[in-house]
């Protein structure tokens, strides 16, 4: 037995090889040219995981909680990662020796043209079977497995990352629907009230017939934008019911506030858009997942040369036979077994060789991949950097532009009112106005979307280690 014990514990300590390459991190670019190209200053300026809130609504804050807690992909995200979780519990322990409990009993009539005696036997011991892990193939298989569980997780903080933004930027177009649609009631009134004055004036003979029409059609236009923008609140505010987990709500108010943000332009100071630490890019979430994946697949690779070599196990088994059950737990019935076996692969056909240039093919593309999502959130990060600043210099002058529009039009109505103008030239102030009123709601509203996208791009705070 002590032969059998320190023959075991020698192959045990041979299980100290790993064959295959270990990871070697792979800078496809530095973070130093990274951060160059995007004149990153390098300043240590982290963007909070719930940046959402700096926007100061509350509404918006409760519905990114929401999101967070409830959004089927989130959770569906959520369950992967326990799967991952799981199956590198199951990997950890693959190359352990198992043990089982073993039991019988076997009867057998012997054969009367057979000159033999009836048998039976009882059996109850302990059955306990190992491969060993002599190449590493475990090793490596449990690395794989810790790599995608990582990935996973990282997944899991790409989803929520998105998932947070798309909330925020679907509210925000609502918000800035529910303004438009102001604008539109606002105007029409004004343009009620300049078309009843032009009906009396029609009706006593004392405008032209063409002027009544003018000022009909714009009041028209502009009352058939209300159902346009009624359309299309009430699939934001769909859309923002399916983020949050729940079915849509018909409510009308459910989003009314007293106040709209996109009434100005939010206050942003544009000097931090560059001032972030320079490795931004290589700790976003989906960067991260993706780097996770080449690790796995280098282990891969390691586990599929480990299977070019011999397999070596162990079965043993320990415990008391006898013919009679009274018997069988006396020490004369005790009873044990080992056997060792190897396995050594001579000629499959290229199979396993190939197995091994597999397994490095697919390495090759899976860093294409990450690559590829290196490349994807950098250009994303400095487009977003981009639409930003230029937002913010179109938002100065659309807000001059609605200054000058009013004050055209509130000459031209004077004017049109002491009877100096004709009125198609009042009408087409009255479309300067609701059109420069429009555009600076969508511009304030285009700055919230686009800095939504610039804390997306910085991976929204999930670029911490944990």
């Amino acid at each position: 037995m002590r032969k059998w014990m320190l023959g075991i514990w020698t192959v045990y300590s041979l299980t100290g090889c790993t064959v295959g390459t270990d990871y070697q991190k792979t800078d496809v670019f530095s973070d130093l040219k990274i951060a160059q190209n995007l004149h990153l200053t390098g300043e240590n300026h982290q963007v909070l995981r719930d940046w959402y809130k700096s926007f100061d609504d509350n509404r918006l804050n409760t519905l990114v909680t929401q999101a967070l807690n409830q959004n089927a992909d989130i959770l569906s995200a959520l369950e992967k990662l326990r799967q991952a979780r799981t199956i590198s519990k199951i990997s950890k322990v693959q190359y352990l020796p198992t043990f089982d409990v073993k039991g019988g009993y076997d009867y057998m009539k012997a054969s009367k043209n057979i000159i033999s005696a009836d048998t039976d036997n009882f059996l109850i011991g302990f059955d306990a079977d190992w491969e060993i892990d002599i190449w590493g193939k475990g090793r490596r298989t449990n690395e794989q497995k810790r790599a995608e569980f990582q990935s996973a997780r990282y997944s899991l903080q790409n989803i929520k990352n998105a998932i947070a933004a798309e909330v925020a930027s679907t509210y925000f177009t609502l918000k800035t629907l529910e303004e438009q649609k102001r604008i539109a009631q606002k105007n029409l009134t004004l343009q009620g009230d300049i078309l009843e004055t032009i009906r009396q004036k029609y009706q006593s003979g004392l405008l032209a017939e063409s002027s009544y029409h003018q000022a009909s059609y714009l009041y028209e236009k502009t009352k058939a934008l209300i159902p346009s923008f009624d359309e299309q609140i009430a699939i934001q505010k769909n859309a923002v019911a399916v983020l949050i987990g729940d079915l849509p709500n018909v409510d009308e108010n459910e989003f009314s506030d007293k106040t709209n943000p996109i009434n100005k332009a939010y206050h942003y100071d544009t000097t931090k858009l560059f001032s972030l630490p320079i490795n931004i890019i290589r700790t976003r979430p989906d960067v991260r997942a993706a780097e996770e994946s080449l690790k796995a697949q280098n282990a891969a690779i390691g586990a599929a040369v480990a299977d070019l070599y011999p397999n070596v196990s162990l079965s043993t088994l320990f415990g008391f036979e006898a013919k009679n059950a009274s018997d069988l737990f006396v020490k004369a019935s005790q009873t044990y077994a080992y056997q060792p076996s190897v396995l050594a692969p001579i000629f499959h056909w290229g199979q396993l060789q190939n197995a091994v240039e597999l397994a490095r093919e697919k390495k090759a593309e899976v860093y294409q991949n990450y690559r590829k999502t290196i490349l994807e959130s950098t250009a994303e990060l400095a487009n977003a950097i981009v639409a930003v600043q230029k937002e913010y210099q179109a938002n100065r002058s659309k807000r001059n532009a609605l200054s000058h529009a009013r004050r055209a039009f509130d000459a031209m109505r004077r004017k049109y009112l002491s009877g100096l103008i004709e009125y198609s030239t009042l009408l087409e102030s009255e479309q300067d106005l609701l059109t420069a009123e429009l555009d600076l709601a969508v511009s304030n509203g285009t700055i919230y979307q686009n800095l939504i996208a610039f804390y997306k791009a910085t991976g929204g705070g999930y670029n911490s280690a944990d």
